[in-house]
């Protein structure tokens, strides 16, 4: 069996790795859509406002608004006045948006864009400028404030997010999953990281599947056995865990 890996011992995933891991996760979508039917992309997804069609809308329009700072700017100014005028949260006004701009779009050109923009914003988002990268950034995890520097959304979040909506797609669709070791296992292990810190118990994790591995914290504490990317869809609330897994985690 293999010796487990102590979660403190886990790296940050660094400003250098960061675009590699995008640019694979962006090209690993590409390659998902591109083996949609036509009926697929009406499928529902496990987020509730979304079917495929605007799940792939939205994961545009990411890569899009964070592929230059006058894109960024233009959808932040916009999102926050959706914001005020709705009520609603800054983050669903502008995944609202996103939506909306890639909404008349044929599904072909959909792929083809995000084949396009992947790569970009995975190149702009790693070279952005420290001082833009040491921003604070205002965001709620299971409805509690917290502060942010940009440099963690620029060079985790925005590759979780699409790995995450490269889940959902997959099981909205029946497709197969596209899993390694070295990209996915290194997303999941940087979440398993995050996770033990947000929660600071010790405990013991089997994580099954490509992506998996083994993890431990402390001495004692639970003994965890879940599948890896089943462990992901936890923390990030599409399913309910129990115990330490009721610890969220941003995605």
């Amino acid at each position: 069996m293999m010796a487990a890996t102590p979660v403190a011992s886990i790296p940050p995933i660094t400003r250098a790795e960061a675009e590699g891991l995008a640019t694979t996760e962006f090209a690993r979508l590409v390659e998902l859509l591109r083996s949609l039917s036509p009926e697929d992309w009406a499928r529902q997804t496990e987020c509730p406002l979304w079917d495929v069609r605007a799940m792939v809308g939205h994961s545009l329009g990411m890569m899009t608004d964070f592929a230059s700072y006058r894109s960024l700017v233009r959808r932040m100014r916009a999102a926050t006045k959706a914001s005020k005028a709705s009520g609603d949260a800054f983050i669903d006004s502008m995944t609202a948006l996103q939506v909306a701009d890639n909404v008349a779009l044929p599904t072909d050109e959909l792929v083809a864009r995000a084949a396009e923009e992947g790569p970009r914003q995975a190149h702009w988002r790693t070279k952005a400028n420290r001082l833009f990268r040491r921003m604070p950034m205002k965001e709620e995890v299971d409805g509690r404030p917290e502060t942010w520097r940009m440099s963690y959304l620029l060079d985790v979040i925005l590759t979780r997010d699409p790995w995450m909506h490269r889940v959902d797609i997959a099981r909205a669709t029946g497709r197969e999953l596209v899993l390694t070791p070295d990209h996915d296992g290194h997303i999941v292990a940087d979440v398993v990281a995050e996770w033990a810190r947000r929660h600071g118990q010790p405990f013991t994790l089997h994580l099954t599947g490509p992506a998996g591995g083994e993890f431990v914290a402390g001495e004692g504490g639970e003994h965890i056995t879940i599948d890896a990317v089943e462990l992901c869809r936890t923390l990030s609330g599409r399913a309910e865990g129990e115990g330490l897994l009721r610890q969220t985690v941003p995605f």
